[in-house]
């Protein structure tokens, strides 16, 4: 290598003069050169959806080193052994409670990661939620490190209109970045919970008489009937995680364990899956997250 002057140098010489140059670039704040073998952390992120929120936050918080993997796909597949450097869980609280699957699924999970998070996504009450997934996880065997909610559209259509509820402002956009701050640092916190939030889950779970070992876990026979308006197009036997729908010579039928997740009945075009026990705020409302496609709902769950 030469010098401006014409004489040769070293090429050790020259490696100590770029050096140098890289120094001073960094002392005037000019971007310096890194390492090609900087550490990059492997993410993993666990996710149970029925109408789009969770897949949403689950990709606002990935990064290119993520792997977005969906909890009903996982059971499909028998594949509970995960590692990365950081594993995440996001759900939606029915009843405060996680949905069934993710409750069995992270009894039988193998989760190895220096770091582990749960964001729960809720609609109107969180109550007990993060104490209650604290305490699943730990009887699993699988504590987490941080554990924090999130308000997004309710979906629960026996008390909310729909329509009504997409014009509320949730702040979404501004938990996200406090959440995403928080894992930045590998935040270890577990958000706090009131008595009065306790209070108010043992008063659900006393008026709902819903088990609080299993939580929601119906029949899909019994909660949802198919009207004549269905034209048969088969959504509904794609977005359900537990492949509770199927085509036959007389039509649609379902049976079968149900996560009450709603993926069906939202999901339906014609609006031809009804409650056979409760009604609807707002029979013609229907909701899935304006980021998350239907093809998205499809991949996530279908069985």
């Amino acid at each position: 290598m030469k010098t401006e002057n014409g004489n040769r140098i070293s090429r050790r010489s020259a490696l100590k003069r770029m050096g140098l140059l890289v120094a001073g670039a960094a002392a005037l704040g000019m971007p310096a050169l890194t390492s090609c073998g900087e550490e990059t952390r492997k993410r993993i992120i666990l996710y149970f959806t029925g109408t789009g929120n969770c897949l949403y936050v689950a990709r606002e918080l990935a990064d290119e080193h993520t792997e977005l993997l969906s909890i009903p796909q996982l059971v499909k597949q028998g594949r509970y052994a995960l590692e990365a450097d950081e594993i995440g869980i996001v759900y939606p609280v029915y009843g405060h409670m996680p949905p069934n699957m993710v409750r069995e699924f992270i009894k039988k999970a193998q989760l190895k990661a220096k770091y582990k998070f749960a964001v729960l996504t809720y609609g109107n009450r969180k109550c007990s939620s993060v104490e209650i997934w604290d305490e699943v996880s730990r009887k699993a065997g699988c504590p987490f490190d941080y554990i924090t909610t999130m308000i997004m559209v309710d979906n629960w259509l026996p008390n909310f209109d729909m329509n009504e509820q997409v014009k509320i402002d949730k702040h979404i956009p501004e938990s996200l970045e406090r959440i995403r701050a928080d894992l930045a640092e590998r935040k270890r916190w577990h958000e706090s919970v009131t008595e009065l939030e306790r209070q108010q889950h043992a008063g659900f779970l006393q008026a709902s008489g819903v088990d609080p070992e299993t939580g929601f876990l119906l029949h899909s026979q019994d909660a949802f009937a198919i009207t004549d308006d269905c034209i048969d197009c088969g959504i509904c036997t794609e977005v359900c995680p537990r492949g509770n729908y199927s085509l036959t010579s007389e039509g649609v039928k379902t049976e079968g364990d149900c996560e009450f997740c709603f993926a069906c009945i939202h999901n339906c075009p014609q609006k031809a899956i009804r409650f056979k026990q409760m009604k609807e705020v707002n029979p013609n409302a229907r909701y899935r997250n304006e980021h998350v496609s239907l093809w998205s709902i499809k991949e996530s769950n279908r069985q």
